[in-house]
Order: structure tokens, then C-alpha cells, then sequence
């Protein structure tokens, strides 16, 4: 959130808007892990007889997990990219 659009509000509206913004970005935060972690286990575990995974249940979690935070990444960069770009204009 760019803090000139907070300009013209009282000070406890600042305040509330600031709040409400970090919990949707905690909130935003919590669900991309979760999607994380569900799709990489859903993927890459196959049974429960162990209490460990195993060296190929390992590695397609280590891969799974890396090619979602790049991919994340990736996006986030880009609608910043594109968010600015909007932001100014032409």
C-alpha cells in the first residue's frame, strides 16, 4: 500500500487501514504456505510407514517446495511490475 493514498484520513483511520492491510498480508501469507505444503505433500507422499520420508519423498518435496516459492516469486515481481507501471501516467 503506497502511504500517499492514506493521505487526507484522520490519523486513527491511518492507523485501522495500516492493520487491516498486514493482517490480509499475513492472511494472504498463511494461505500461500498452506497451498504450499498441500500440494508438495499430495505430490511427492505416497504411504505412511514410516515416520521419515524417504530419499525420493525428499527430494520431490525439496524440488516441489523450490519450483513454488520461485513461481511465487516470479509472480510477486511481476504485478509490482505491472502495479507500478499503472501507478504512473503515460
Amino acid at each position: 500500500m503506497d502511504p500517499s493514498e492514506l493521505e487526507g484520513l484522520a490519523e486513527e483511520d491511518k492507523i485501522k487501514m495500516t492493520q487491516m492491510v498486514e493482517q490480509m498480508q499475513m492472511r494472504d501469507s498463511l494461505r500461500m504456505y498452506n497451498n504450499l505444503v498441500e500440494k508438495c505433500f499430495s505430490n511427492c507422499v505416497d504411504t505412511f510407514r514410516r515416520k521419515t520420508l524417504d530419499k525420493d519423498e525428499d527430494k520431490c518435496i525439496r524440488r516441489c517446495a523450490e519450483k513454488f516459492l520461485k513461481h511465487t516469486a516470479r509472480v510477486s515481481m511481476r504485478f509490482a511490475e505491472l502495479n507500478s507501471g499503472a501507478a504512473t501516467p503515460d
